[in-house]
């Protein structure tokens, strides 16, 4: 469940609640509530400086109980670092510490005074929407399916309210924001840490049901497989062979103008257990591939952020959900795939899966005659060499289209990086037996796939974000992280101003 956000005006020595948090910088300066707290509490915070048991170092944090003169019980003193180098990255950060700190502690709720450090270039209310997103991601526990377990003994985070000024439109704005995005974001990351027996497309078109039965403006089509082989999708259907569970195309819409306005088109990548196929996977990290639909998940999570708010847009959410398994009536390597724009595609690689899907899904987002077309995928381990873990990749020939969301990526700290989508990639991809094939080779591999998907949406502004670096956290224990919700969430709101 989302934490509840609030703000306060209390001043750090008199707000009733069981914990407060305040910051000390690297050089020994006390943000301006640390100085309050240890002026009434007869210098508690500077004895602890001084004898070098509260360093101010980024990514520490001192916890003080019981000072003479506070009325919080506990106060949490999070490191800042250095001064001259807070930004918005360093905030995030210093946000996310906090966060991590207060979680661990027994208490049910918190004020943080973290919001009234100054960052340059940014607004109390992208301070106060950023310190709540980092704490409810903090916040959020997996245990769907762990054993049912007796309710804690002690208390867990259920609410957090940030210093902000009073009657500030912004401010209120902001929280109903970070409201939204936290609950898409926690929607997609459930969804991405769902084991595949559980989450398969079946489930998500279930899930997208109770998305529509909730909110009233939304409406839901899921395309059975009869369906789509009356419209020609011979490269999802292709993909989906292998499986026993029937693939799914899941069409929620959102009506927050009139019907003549052109709406915004989301489409996510639904692989819901990607094996590899025929050409199938080494065995060691295959269980990770349970996240090959996060893409399909960040934008139901968008998707739900942007219902939530009641933005004034109207908005298309297709998601392609298959699951790509081997067995004797799986696509081959060398088999042709005709699909539903009549471009035929030699199937090179069965574990190059993503675009099959996605490309009869981008041509079926045109029948809305959609202002933008976005999609998201974890489609190539080449964009995780590339930009590692911190960056989606954004390809698009539209600038104005990859300025805004590379912008988007900048506010909400899910950020992007872009790669190239020249003409002169488009040559790896030639087939001496199709149309095109689904694979350009041991070069540019993050790039020839966004090469292969512009060849489904000509003439459309579109972009593409890989999201194969961003969707997890690494290692065995490593949970979806909802990206890039905030990244879509924010291009929207944008859209909406």
């Amino acid at each position: 469940m989302t934490l509840k956000f609030a703000t306060t005006t209390d001043a750090p020595e008199s707000a009733a609640t069981p914990c407060i948090v305040v910051g000390l910088f690297e050089d020994r300066t006390l943000s301006a509530a640390a100085t309050r707290v240890d002026e009434k509490s007869g210098g508690a915070i500077k004895r602890l400086v001084e004898s070098g048991d509260a360093t101010g170092k980024p990514g520490t944090s001192t916890l003080l109980f019981g000072l003479a003169g506070i009325a919080a019980p506990r106060v949490l003193v999070i490191g800042l670092g250095e001064q001259k180098k807070v930004d918005a990255a360093a905030f995030n950060r210093v946000a996310g510490d906090a966060a991590r700190a207060l979680k661990g502690l027994p208490i049910d709720a918190a004020v943080s005074y973290l919001t009234e450090i100054d960052v340059p270039d940014r607004d109390s209310a992208w301070k106060l929407r950023s310190a709540a997103l980092a704490a409810d991601n903090q916040a959020y526990r997996y245990t769907a399916t762990f054993k049912a377990k007796d309710a804690p003994k002690t208390p867990q985070l259920e609410s957090i309210a940030f210093a902000a000024a009073a009657n500030d439109a912004n401010v209120a704005r902001a929280l109903t924001e970070a409201t939204a995005i936290a609950n898409g974001v926690r929607f997609a990351r459930e969804l991405g840490n769902l084991p595949p027996n559980i989450c398969n497309p079946a489930f998500l078109a279930a899930q997208a049901k109770q998305i529509a039965d909730a909110h009233a403006g939304v409406t839901l089509e899921v395309l059975e497989r009869e369906d789509m082989q009356k419209l020609g999708m011979g490269s999802l259907l292709g993909v989906s062979q292998g499986s026993a569970n029937p693939p799914k195309l899941i069409v929620l819409r959102w009506q927050g103008k009139d019907e003549k306005t052109r709406p915004y088109a989301l489409v996510g990548k639904g692989i819901t257990f990607d094996t590899g196929g025929i050409s199938i996977k080494p065995g060691p990290g295959m269980e990770e591939m349970k996240f090959d639909m996060c893409g399909a998940a960040g934008v139901l999570g968008a998707f739900l952020a942007a219902v939530e708010l009641k933005l004034p847009l109207n908005l298309v959410c297709i998601v392609p959900a298959v699951e790509n398994m081997p067995d004797g009536n799986a696509y081959r390597p060398s088999d042709i795939l005709t699909s539903m724009s009549g471009l035929t595609i030699e199937v090179l690689n069965t574990d190059a899966e993503g675009r099959l899907i996605l490309c009869d899904a981008l041509t079926y987002a045109q029948k809305f005659d959609p202002e933008v077309i976005i999609d998201a995928a974890t489609l190539t381990g080449a964009c995780v060499v590339a930009l590692g873990k911190h960056a989606s990749g954004l390809m698009t020939r539209d600038d104005e289209l990859a300025d805004q969301l590379l912008n988007a990526g900048n506010v909400t700290h899910d950020r992007a990086w872009r790669l190239p989508l020249w003409d002169e990639y488009q040559s790896q991809l030639e087939s001496g037996f199709a149309d095109v094939a689904n694979i350009g080779g041991k070069y540019a591999g993050a790039i020839t796939a966004g090469c292969f998907l512009a060849r489904f949406t000509n003439g459309r502004r579109w972009a593409h974000l890989d999201i194969a670096g961003t969707a997890w956290e690494e290692g065995r224990k490593g949970l979806a992280t909802g990206r890039p919700v905030p990244l879509l969430a924010q291009y929207l709101i944008d859209r909406s101003a």
